[in-house]
């Protein structure tokens, strides 16, 4: 490090910079500068759709100061940009990360891709609000997974939390629905009393004012699925009144898929309130040939005046807790609850029967692998698949899960192939889809590095801007920067981000557009993607010349 340091610090190092697009960060010339930074002679792309352009930009504190030709001795820092691409930073639209930036704020995984917004509390989950019940399982599973002392109940704490601590990334969220009805409502299978649902309005209304970007739901999980399509309307009217956003991990993904976005979509129609289908797709190979169908249903939408987009992971297999392949009946009141009917053995030939029919839509049980455990002497079944584990336990698969739920505490995580590739590329396709990593963030080392996560954590936005649109051609590379930049800050009604001009805030990312690249693997899934360069925070460098800075200039951005 120290020899790199002072490479950038030389008179030698800036030459050679200049002459051979190094893209360090170098220091300028002048002892009062114009700007902080400049990023010289790179390929300019302004988020907007246009093709990219020569050009030199500017930055002044936190800010794009300038764009076109620049002279860069008045720059105290220059980035070359000879030879490499300069687009707005990245915005991950549907995100997980929450509380591991308290664990890790340097956010390496995401950070090393280029995204330097994300949008979190996605799929009706979020740290907050937390009462009662809720609180006390939170507060232990914190302890448990990262040593964590809890100390919020609302956004304002949690966010009063992130802020002492700092980060590398700017943090945004959503509010969960699942969160917000298990804080009033608690677990069970039952409408909210009147006063329950007026309760459940003016909490979101608070998190709303105190900064949240609007509501989210996980219709697939408990307590988020035992919610009528009337409550989430009645909720996202309260979110329209106030400009959010709504997304939705929809009650279903395969076989009622069709009848889950036209739930959706009604939702977006009655409520007037602005729609996100998360992580879209068609899960199961039988469900494959719905995808035009599902297509058609959200573009007539669209013509309709429903402002309806969606987001999708560019790999094929999902991601979510091993629990879900057990009914909501099985899952209701909570994790204790769902522990002990797993236990009752007058329920086993119900949930065996069950399971049965998941196998045959998985196809088989090699499909599954398991990603994440919370006890050392299970960490032998991560990246093993479900049949391959439950042969050498010499169990059946039924028994092998229900075991490894049961000492696992319910904390099992899993990867399930399921999607077609086919039907990726046509939804990667769509000019109104956005990328989300749909993960949170880790590291290669320390706690974050214990599990094996699904690669889309490190590599989601280079594998979208190098298999699928340099190698795939599903759109043209100033559209995909689109996608990734102003569109999901229009959607979240960020007006200052997305986009390279003056006046916007100076989160950029500096790219070579023929290598980037994702590295992270099934097998070796810590791995950080390549191509990328530079990424910038608010004006501050956090990655340099390929390699992340301690610097934490990222920020809490809330809605206004």
């Amino acid at each position: 490090m120290e020899r790199r340091e002072f490479i950038r610090s030389s008179l030698k190092g800036l030459l050679v910079a200049a002459a051979g697009g190094s893209g360090l960060v170098l220091k300028g010339c002048r002892r009062n500068p114009d700007f902080d930074l400049v990023v010289k002679g790179a390929l300019v792309f302004d988020g907007l759709g246009s093709e990219g352009k020569p050009a030199d930009v500017g930055v002044k504190g936190s800010t794009i100061a300038a764009v076109g030709r620049v002279d860069w001795r008045r720059a105290s820092r220059i980035i070359e940009g000879k030879g490499l691409a300069l687009a707005p930073g990245f915005i991950d639209i549907h995100d997980h990360t929450d509380v591991q930036l308290l664990v890790n704020p340097k956010a390496g995984s995401h950070v090393h891709q280029g995204i330097t917004t994300l949008l979190s509390g996605n799929c009706g989950s979020s740290p907050f609000p937390l009462s009662g019940e809720a609180l006390e399982e939170e507060k232990k599973n914190l302890r448990d997974l990262y040593n964590l002392d809890l100390d919020w109940t609302d956004i304002g704490g949690f966010f009063t939390r992130l802020e002492k601590g700092g980060m590398a990334i700017n943090y945004a969220t959503l509010v969960g629905h699942g969160s917000l009805r298990a804080a009033v409502v608690g677990q069970a299978d039952r409408p909210p009393s009147g006063e329950e649902l007026n309760k459940m309005k003016e909490l979101l209304q608070a998190e709303l004012a105190a900064g949240a970007f609007g509501l989210s739901s996980g219709l697939e999980y408990t307590p988020g699925s035992f919610a009528q399509p009337a409550e989430i309307i009645e909720l996202c009217r309260v979110v329209a009144a106030a400009g959010g956003l709504y997304a939705t991990h929809m009650r279903d993904e395969g076989d009622k898929l069709l009848d889950a976005l036209e739930e959706a979509l009604e939702v977006g129609r009655s409520a007037g309130v602005r729609l996100q289908i998360s992580h879209f797709k068609t899960a199961y190979r039988r469900n494959w040939s719905k995808l035009d169908e599902a297509i058609g249903l959200i573009e007539k939408a669209r013509e309709e005046g429903i402002k309806v987009a969606v987001d999708r992971y560019p790999y094929t297999a999902a991601s979510t807790g091993l629990s879900i392949f057990f009914p909501l009946w099985a899952r209701e009141g909570g994790n204790e609850a769902f522990l002990k009917r797993l236990k009752d053995p007058n329920l086993e030939a119900k949930l065996r029967g069950y399971l049965e029919a998941q196998e045959e839509k998985l196809g088989s049980w090699s499909q599954v692998i398991i990603s994440s455990v919370t006890r050392d002497d299970n960490r032998w079944l991560q990246g093993r698949t479900v049949a391959e584990a439950a042969e050498k336990t010499g169990q059946d698969v039924f028994s092998f899960i229900r075991d490894l739920l049961l000492a696992e505490n319910g904390q099992v995580g899993m990867i399930s192939f399921i999607m077609s590739e086919g039907n990726l590329k046509r939804i990667l396709s769509l000019p109104y889809a956005s990328i989300g990593c749909d993960g949170s963030t880790y590291s290669p080392q320390g706690i974050l590095g214990k599990t094996r996560p699904h690669p889309r954590s490190y590599g989601s936005f280079p594998r979208f801007l190098g298999k699928y649109i340099r190698e795939e051609k599903v759109c043209s590379l100033a559209e995909g920067i689109r996608r990734i930049t102003s569109f999901p800050a229009s959607r979240l009604g960020l007006k200052d981000r997305g986009v390279v001009a003056p006046g916007y805030k100076a989160d950029l990312v500096v790219f070579d557009p023929d290598r980037i690249e994702d590295r992270a693997t099934w097998e070796a899934p810590h791995t950080f993607a390549a191509g990328i360069v530079a990424v910038v925070v608010n004006g501050i460098p956090v990655i340099d010349d390929g390699e992340q800075t301690e610097a934490l200039p990222g920020r809490i951005l809330r809605r206004t």
